[in-house]
């Protein structure tokens, strides 16, 4: 089986989910995830100027939705906050929760998440001692629903923690979890300072889905400083990121599951797919 690949879900700002999907359908893709998510209702979604899936919603309307573009769902994000305090506007352990049921309800593997970066000082002034501890005590819950679910969360590499292999390993060691697992970042990694070759090389076999990003040259005096990006604005190939090292150690753990593009621009997203194809994706 090939690696699959499939788009990001929020390709063109202030406007519809129902609009993203036409977009991701019409350049030729078969997957897409859950990409924007938060509970309840949104003011954005109700006037037709955001593509925000409710995690309160009734999880088949969404099937519906990607089905009517003949669309798979490949993933259902929901990065969270895992070192700040606990708050109702906090994006959290609860949304994780309700991502995993929705995902279950739908029967999509997996659910991806990962610590982000904190904004209050209780969050910057954390130890790392009680940086894991927050992380781990946060994804207890959604951890145990996932396992009675059936379903998979993956921690992305976008934070201090998640961006270091050793760090990632600790995580997983500490959850103990048969139900976490890695979504690969290729962008996050490299920006966050790690050779995302060596993280596949080291943690392949806790990786079951990727998203892919490649990072211009101008970023290099960022890195090690700034954790994650939500998109990348080049195409994949023409940066300083090794996307063929990173696909062939893929190939060598033997991952054959769904990818995402987090890429902006038509022109971009459309040179990023053909790269991929070449290297023998679907």
């Amino acid at each position: 089986m090939a690696i699959k690949v499939g788009c990001f879900a929020l390709i063109d700002p202030f406007s519809t989910l129902d609009h993203q999907l036409s977009r991701i359908k019409n350049w030729g893709f078969k997957y897409a995830d859950v990409t924007d998510n938060s509970d309840g209702a949104s003011l954005g979604v109700e006037y037709g100027f955001a593509a925000v899936a409710s995690l309160d919603a009734n999880p088949f309307d969404l099937k519906r939705l990607f089905d009517k573009y003949g669309l798979t769902i490949s993933s259902y994000c929901a990065h969270a906050n895992l070192l700040d305090p606990a708050a109702p506007w906090r994006y959290g352990t609860a949304q994780i929760i309700k991502a995993v049921r929705a995902a279950a309800a739908l029967g999509v593997k997996h659910v991806i998440t990962s610590e982000g970066d904190p904004h209050t000082d209780f969050g910057h002034q954390l130890t790392e001692s009680e940086a894991l501890f927050s992380i781990r005590e946060k994804l207890y819950e959604p951890l145990r629903m996932a396992e009675d679910h059936g379903v998979k969360i993956l921690l992305e590499p976008h934070g201090r923690y998640t961006d270091s292999i050793d760090w990632m390993e600790k995580i997983l060691e500490l959850c103990n979890s048969s139900a976490l697992g890695v979504n690969m970042d290729t962008g996050n990694s490299w920006l966050g300072g790690t050779d995302p070759v060596e993280m596949v090389r080291r943690l392949g076999k806790h990786i079951e889905h990727v998203h892919w990003k490649d990072m211009s040259a101008d970023m290099e005096p960022r890195r090690g400083q700034l954790f994650g990006v939500g998109m990348a604005v080049i195409p994949l190939g023409a940066g300083v990121v090794d996307i063929k090292g990173v696909y062939n150690e893929l190939v060598k753990a033997g991952f054959d599951g769904y990818t995402t593009l987090e890429v902006a621009g038509d022109e971009a997203v459309l040179k990023s797919y053909e790269y991929l194809k070449s290297l023998g994706a679907e």
